[in-house]
C-alpha cells in the first residue's frame, strides 16, 4: 500500500512538473470548457433567411409571407420577382432556401382548389434544412386549416365542428429531457464525455512515453508492476475527480444544460469511466513508447470515436461489426449511460449494461497494462 501511495504521489507531481502532460489534462481540459459549448450556446437555429417569390401579389400570398416572416425558425430575407433572381442569391449563400406561391394561389384556395407552394432549400446544410422545411410546412398546414374551417363556417357548419374538421388529428408535440427542442442540450453531454476521454487519454499516453523522473524510475524497479499501475491509476483517479466534477456537474449548471441526476450517481458512474480510460492510456503509452507517436495516434483515433459514439449517428444503424469495436471504447458505454444518468435521472441500476461493460473494460485494460509493465521490466533487466 505504501508504494501505491508513494507512486500516486510521484505521479501527480510528474502531472504538474511535465509541461506536455499538464497542458493536456489540465490546461486543454478548462479550454475545452471555455471555448467548445460557444457556437452551441443559442440552442437552435432561429431567423434562418429565405427569398420570397410572390407571383401571385394578392392579400392571402403576402399573409402567408407575412407568417413565415413572424415565424421562430425563419425570416423573409429578399422578396424578388421571378425565381431566377432569387436562385442567384442562394447560390451566393447570402440565403438558404427559396419560397415560391405560384400565379393564382387565392384564386384557386377561393374556388376551394389546392394551391400548391413550392420550397427549395440548400439541403447541404442538414440543421438549416430541417428548420427551414419545418417552419414553412408549419405555417402552411395551419394557414390551411383555417382556410379550409372558414369554408366550412361559410358552409353553416357548426365551428367547432369545422375546426375539427379541418384538422381531426392535431399534435401536441412535448420534448422530453430536451424541452428546448436544443442542439446543444442534445451534443455537449456526449461531447463532455469524448472531451474527457481524449485529454486523458492523451496525457497518460503522454506520461507513460517520458521516463526522465528518476524518482519515478527507480520506485518503478523496487515496486512490483501491480503497485505502480494501481498507483499511477489513483493518482489519474484523483485529479480525474475534480475534472470530471467540474464537466459532468458544474457545466451542465453553467450552460443551462437540463440534469436530473443526482452527482453522487453521476460520479459513481464516472469511476469505471476514469479507470478504463487511464489504463488505456497506460496501454498506448507501452505499445508505442514515443510522445509523438502517442499524440499523432490518439489524434487519429479522435474522429473515429466520435463517429463510433452513437450520438452523431445511431448505434442501431451502424454496421455490426463497427458497432462490436465502438463496445472497446469506453466513450461508448459512457455517453449512453451518462447521459441518461444526468439528463434523464436514471439510476445506476437502469444503465447497469453499460456500468458493467466499464467495469469490464477498466479490469481489461488495467491487466494488460501490468502485463506490459512486467514485459517492460523483463525487456530492460536483460
Amino acid at each position: 500500500m505504501k508504494t501505491i501511495l508513494t507512486v500516486c504521489r510521484i505521479e501527480l507531481s510528474r502531472i504538474f512538473s511535465l509541461k506536455p502532460a499538464f497542458a493536456v489534462l489540465v490546461v486543454a481540459s478548462v479550454a475545452y470548457a471555455a471555448f467548445y459549448p460557444q457556437p452551441y450556446r443559442t440552442e437552435a437555429l432561429r431567423d434562418v433567411p429565405i427569398a420570397v417569390v410572390d407571383l401571385d401579389g394578392t392579400d392571402s400570398s403576402r399573409e402567408l409571407a407575412r407568417r413565415v416572416d413572424a415565424s421562430a425558425d425563419v425570416a423573409v430575407g429578399a422578396v424578388f420577382p421571378d425565381q431566377a433572381s432569387a436562385t442567384q442569391d442562394v447560390f451566393t449563400r447570402n440565403l438558404y432556401g427559396v419560397l415560391v406561391i405560384p400565379q393564382f394561389f387565392e384564386r384557386d384556395l377561393l374556388h376551394h382548389r389546392q394551391s400548391p407552394i413550392a420550397l427549395y432549400v440548400d439541403a447541404s446544410y442538414f440543421l438549416i434544412y430541417q428548420r427551414l422545411s419545418g417552419g414553412v410546412t408549419s405555417v402552411a398546414r395551419t394557414m390551411g386549416a383555417e382556410v379550409e374551417t372558414a369554408r366550412l363556417v361559410a358552409a353553416g357548419v357548426d365551428p367547432v365542428l369545422a375546426a375539427a374538421a379541418a384538422d381531426p388529428m392535431p399534435l401536441t408535440a412535448v420534448a422530453l429531457f430536451n424541452p428546448q427542442g436544443g442542439y446543444a442540450t442534445y451534443i455537449l453531454p456526449a461531447a463532455f464525455v469524448l472531451i474527457l476521454q481524449q485529454t486523458l487519454l492523451i496525457g497518460v499516453g503522454l506520461l507513460g512515453t517520458y521516463r526522465n523522473d528518476e524518482l519515478s524510475a527507480e520506485l518503478a524497479a523496487s515496486g512490483g508492476p501491480v503497485s505502480v499501475v494501481a498507483g499511477k491509476l489513483l493518482a489519474y483517479l484523483v485529479l480525474e475527480i475534480f475534472i470530471m466534477s467540474f464537466y459532468l456537474i458544474a457545466l451542465p449548471y453553467l450552460y443551462n444544460i437540463p440534469r436530473l441526476g443526482a452527482a453522487l450517481s453521476i460520479l459513481i458512474f464516472a469511476l469505471p469511466f476514469a479507470l478504463a480510460v487511464s489504463a488505456l492510456g497506460l496501454v498506448l503509452a507501452r505499445l508505442f513508447r514515443d510522445p509523438l507517436t502517442v499524440q499523432l495516434v490518439s489524434a487519429a483515433l479522435g474522429i473515429p470515436f466520435l463517429f463510433l459514439a452513437g450520438f452523431s449517428w445511431p448505434t442501431e444503424a451502424i454496421p455490426p461489426f463497427l458497432h462490436a469495436v465502438a463496445t472497446l471504447l469506453p466513450s461508448t458505454s459512457a455517453i449512453n449511460g451518462m447521459v441518461a444518468v444526468s439528463q434523464m435521472g436514471a439510476s445506476i441500476g437502469d444503465v447497469r449494461q453499460a456500468f458493467l461493460t466499464l467495469w469490464a473494460l477498466a479490469v481489461a485494460y488495467t491487466t494488460i497494462a501490468i502485463l506490459l509493465e512486467s514485459r517492460g521490466r523483463v525487456v530492460a533487466s536483460i
